[in-house]
């Protein structure tokens, strides 16, 4: 199916920020509504944020998306007490989850002119429907090919071989997965992977006419892959090396989340399907555990929105970014100069695809926020059973977030801070060129992860011979030669 045609929203839902100091204190938290059975609220303010939504969807049933980053076992606060500076600020503490009971009302009349009236409210920051994305992002990405080459071109292709010698990799730099999980018991996998999480929750009526698979109803603490896309993901990022390359990140940890679910597509294929809300409830959850890279191998194409409608995934992007977390993003595989979220955000990592040859896909999805590409036709690597041939930007963006790891691994070496900016940054400078001049809207050139690493060395001794400059110049004559030293 093309990405473009694409346009399904889950019925009946919508996603509510409002502004500052806004928020009720009685909304309760969607993890304390499935995990404690607190019941959702029926009404938001009493007021016309109410009126608008029962006249325009009938009753309502309503709770805060997020739960805050400080654990009730941190602090005497309670519910939305406990949100901080950095949660308030970037607007995860501020989201509201809306269900409408009336369908027919809401769906056929009611959803456009109750979005464009919140919308207008004072109070309201921004307002959207609560769209579906969905992996493979196109059909061209094929994802669980059985025909597995005999050797990897992939890993010699952007210099891993070499940065793995630079920088091997710390445990303590862990990469977030957003995807469908990982295969659990793989043998590549096993070892490789932390205890993860389940963040799906999706209505059979609410999926654009596919039908959903496996567990789609009850988040939980088990982030099975039943699609394969995750799984695909996963090798590349952390794979033991028995039977395929071993993973690019090193000796960096994994913590995969099940943000999408397992639907049956075109003749009978799995894929992966998920709700904006479920992937930033799982999005939210992998930054408040200290990922430094996160993988998003997924996206919502402009073109699939309502017109003005709020870019996806706008509040959990920058609360990512606040807490220093890398985001990389597949750029999408419509082969269009277009935008898919998140990987059109500012500052996110967005990777197309390149070959064999190192030359752009003529599916990757082009566009000037794209920062550079990586390999992303006929990858070995891990399926639900077994391997797989990969072909899609999917499985380019891992390539990248393993050689983001480890220049987050070789900056904590160093004593040195890095955020998402700096790695794109530090990536587009030391990108290699693409096998052809004149190409355009696939960025830079292809990752070299070595002269990435390189890179980031040269950044951190300039910083440092300016700070010293810095020092120099505020030192006085007068000073004794034994303070200045101290």
């Amino acid at each position: 199916m093309n990405a473009r045609s694409f346009a399904a929203r889950v019925p009946r839902r919508l996603l509510l920020t409002l502004k500052l100091g806004e928020v009720p204190e009685h909304l309760p938290g969607l993890r304390a509504v499935h995990g404690y059975g607190t019941p959702l609220a029926e009404y938001v303010d009493r007021g016309v944020i109410d009126r608008l939504l029962r006249h325009h969807g009938g009753a309502f049933r309503v709770a805060r998306l997020h739960s805050a980053r400080k654990r009730r076992a941190q602090s005497k606060a309670i519910g939305a007490h406990r949100f901080d500076d950095v949660e308030q600020i970037s607007g995860v503490a501020r989201v509201l989850r809306i269900e409408v009971r009336d369908f027919e009302t809401y769906e056929n009349e009611g959803m456009p002119a109750l979005l464009q009236a919140l919308a207008e409210l004072p109070m309201v920051e921004r307002v959207s429907a609560d769209y579906l994305s969905r992996v493979p992002l196109d059909r061209r990405e094929r994802p669980t090919s059985n025909e597995v080459p005999a050797q990897s071109w992939a890993r010699d292709a952007i210099r891993l071989p070499q940065a793995l010698q630079l920088e091997g990799g710390d445990p303590a730099i862990v990469i977030g997965l957003a995807d469908t999980g990982a295969a659990l018991e793989h043998a590549e996998l096993t070892g490789r992977i932390r205890a993860g999480f389940d963040s799906v929750d999706l209505d059979p009526e609410a999926v654009g006419g596919l039908t959903l698979v496996g567990d789609f109803r009850h988040r939980g603490e088990r982030p099975q892959d039943e699609v394969g896309h995750g799984s695909g993901c996963a090798g590349i990022l952390v794979a033991r090396g028995r039977d395929i390359p071993s993973g690019g990140a090193g000796a960096c940890g994994l913590t995969p989340v099940r943000v999408l679910g397992a639907a049956l597509g075109p003749n009978d294929k799995r894929v992966g399907i998920g709700a904006l809300d479920n992937i930033d409830a799982g999005m939210k959850r992998l930054i408040d555990l200290d990922v430094k890279v996160i993988n998003m191998s997924f996206g919502t194409p402009e073109s699939a929105l309502l017109a003005d409608a709020p870019r996806p995934h706008e509040e959990i992007v920058r609360y990512a970014l606040a807490r220093g977390v890398i985001l990389v993003a597949a750029s999408g595989n419509s082969g269009l100069e277009e935008k898919f979220y998140p990987a059109a955000h500012e500052d996110v990592i967005a990777v197309g695809a390149v070959d064999e040859q190192l030359r752009p896909t003529g599916f990757s999805t082009r566009g000037d926020h794209v920062a550079l590409c990586a390999p992303g036709r006929d990858i070995r690597t891990c399926a639900l059973d077994g391997y797989q041939s990969a072909t899609g930007t999917s499985f380019a963006a891992p390539f990248v977030s393993a050689v983001c790891a480890l220049l987050a691994s070789h900056a904590a070496r160093r004593a040195w801070p890095i955020d998402s900016a700096l790695a794109r940054q530090l990536l587009i400078d030391s990108a290699r060129p693409f096998a052809n001049a004149g190409v355009t809207g696939c960025g830079r050139g292809v990752v070299d992860a070595a002269a990435a690493l390189r890179a980031l060395d040269a950044y951190i001794d300039a910083q440092i011979r300016a700070e010293g400059e810095d020092e120099s110049d505020v030192v006085s004559d007068d000073v004794p030669p034994a303070l200045v030293a101290a």
